[in-house]
């Protein structure tokens, strides 16, 4: 998956994800798959990307700005359940 991943990011013109940077995301995602909905993590996914991207383009760092979108999402996620994990 990583090697295709890397592949859709070069084509696009970004820089492929670092290792902490996809255990972010993927740990994001899978919190919005199981404490809203899956079907909205995809959504949620190009939500947090434009938020990223925005604060890349406020002048913050790459990786502080995908901890403070991640941070953010967090802190908005509903309470987990009892089944949740």
């Amino acid at each position: 998956m990583s090697a295709w991943v890397d592949g859709w990011a070069t084509a696009v013109g970004q820089q492929p994800l670092g290792r902490q940077e996809e255990q972010a995301l993927l740990r994001a995602s899978r919190e919005v798959a199981h404490r809203v909905e899956r079907k909205a993590t995809p959504l949620v996914a190009f939500l947090l990307g434009l938020d990223v991207a925005g604060r890349v383009a406020a002048g913050e760092g790459r990786d502080a700005a995908i901890a403070a979108a991640i941070a953010e999402l967090e802190r908005r996620l509903p309470e987990a359940g009892p089944d949740a994990g």
